[in-house]
């Protein structure tokens, strides 16, 4: 009788696949445990001194028209689609993007604290779980501005795990921008409009009597000048019968650097077709009608030219197209009222930013 062949114990064909999946299970236990170790939190900061004045630099920032005038970000994706909606700046303002490269996202600014800070949320699609910050503070340079960026990725443990890598990526590109940022705000009008109680108003035209005349770019000059300009107007309004309808004002008409050419002219009342408007040297005409940027002045005529200063550098740095030719209305009468207290409204008008 043949006995069956023992052939020994009998190792089953899963046993390696056993063993691989055990050292997997332990490689991603492992992970588990280290990327819940990982913070859940990522920040990332970036810091540059720059030689203006932190008006400038946070109107810069505080409005998303004015991004491509120092960030490069956009460049990556040519055919990104932009929308900007709310406000024009400031708190509320929203900016989204759709792109083949780039992706989806959305930017809202949700905090603007003038001259000191910006915060905005943003991220993909319409989860906007990250926080991007700018903080200006005075520094021996000029402005100190420091960016810093932080995402809460939560038990997202991937999210976690980029974390890692996120300075290496985010860092530069923000570290390029800052640096663009100063060479722009660096090579703007260096005044200080801080102080400046500007207004964005629409005005509608008024008719005027004035008179054409030229001066010396010199206060006593001018004041001069003007006087006599004024004592034309008030003698043509007396002659034809108009009544004075506002305060006096004067519209720069051209300044070439030693020389000003402005009309002196008085608002009017009572104007017809009777009325010379051409033929004689005070004319008839009318102030222009729009949108205009008020700049309330307070103190001397003499510092007028400092706030018209604080204008310009205002609108280049908030990015505002002028329309035309500048203002001054001269509320306050100079007999009656302390230098010190003399009231002028200063209009520039502008191009509708709608």
């Amino acid at each position: 009788m043949v006995r069956p062949v023992d052939s020994g114990p009998q190792v089953s064909n899963d046993a390696p696949m056993n063993k691989y999946l055990r050292y997997f299970g332990g490689f991603a236990l492992l992970l588990i445990v280290i990327g819940l170790m990982l913070p859940s939190r990522a920040h990332i900061e970036r810091e540059i001194e720059i030689d203006a004045h932190a008006a400038t630099i946070f109107a810069l920032l505080n409005d998303f028209r004015q991004i491509n005038r120092w960030s490069r970000w956009m460049d990556a994706d040519p055919n990104i689609r932009v929308d900007i909606s709310g406000p024009l700046r400031g708190e509320g303002a929203s900016m989204s993007w759709d792109g083949q490269i780039i992706g989806q996202g959305r930017q809202t600014i949700v905090e603007s604290v003038p001259f000191t800070s910006i915060s905005s949320t943003l991220g993909a699609g319409e989860q906007e779980n990250a926080t991007s910050t700018y903080l200006l503070t005075e520094s021996s340079a000029g402005t100190l501005v420091v960016w810093s960026y932080e995402r809460e990725f939560g038990f997202n443990l991937a999210g976690r795990y980029f974390s890692l890598m996120l300075d290496g990526i985010v860092g530069p590109e923000h570290e390029r921008d800052l640096q663009s940022l100063k060479e722009l705000a660096e090579n703007m009008p260096g005044a200080d409009f801080s102080e400046l109680e500007i207004e964005q108003i629409v005005v509608e035209a008024v008719d005027i009597a004035y008179f054409r005349t030229s001066s010396i770019p010199a206060a006593a000059a001018i004041s001069e000048a003007m006087g006599r300009a004024y004592f034309e107007v008030l003698s043509f309004i007396d002659e034809q019968n108009l009544k004075e309808a506002g305060a006096p004002l004067s519209i720069t008409r051209t300044f070439s650097g030693s020389e000003l050419v402005f009309d002196a002219g008085i608002p009017v009342r009572g104007v017809s077709s009777n009325t010379p408007r051409s033929a004689t040297p005070v004319k008839i005409g009318a102030t222009y009608a729009g949108p205009v940027v008020r700049v309330k002045h307070i103190g001397p005529y003499r510092n007028l030219g400092r706030t018209h200063d604080k204008i310009a550098a205002y609108l280049a740095a908030v990015g505002i197209e002028r329309n035309g030719d500048a203002w001054e209305s001269y509320v306050s009468d100079p007999a009656r009222t302390n230098e010190d207290r003399l009231l002028t409204y200063v209009y520039y008008p502008i191009r509708s930013q709608e």
